[in-house]
């Protein structure tokens, strides 16, 4: 049904907006009735967190003291949380910080 609708909106002379609605329809953000979900099915809106250095390791894949010597260099303090022994880690954040981190890295050293 949807490729119908999508072959009489580019076989006949329609309007951006119809085509816009049919794609709509077709990637979900529109129910067939005609009303509008409200959330975006490609989005994942919950977070994913770590707690510890052992936490921090675990999502590495690395030893507990490697994950101290990368928490210490200061290159996940945003994604990092501390209040006193409590250590809440953003894991998503932490591993694009850690990407990032190694794209630079290279250019450094060598000029």
């Amino acid at each position: 049904m949807r490729n119908q609708k999508l072959k009489e909106v580019l076989s006949s002379d329609s309007t951006v907006g119809d085509l816009a609605g049919v794609m709509k329809e077709a990637l979900g953000f529109i129910k067939e009735s005609g009303k509008e979900i409200k959330s975006d099915p490609f989005s994942s809106t919950k977070k994913h967190y770590v707690y510890g250095i052992k936490g921090l390791a675990k999502l590495l894949g690395a030893s507990s003291s490697t994950a101290q010597r990368i928490k210490s260099s200061g290159v996940l303090d945003a994604a990092i949380s501390q209040n006193g022994k409590i250590i809440v880690i953003d894991a998503d954040l932490a591993l694009d910080l850690l990407r990032i981190s190694n794209k630079n890295w290279g250019r450094k050293y060598f000029k």
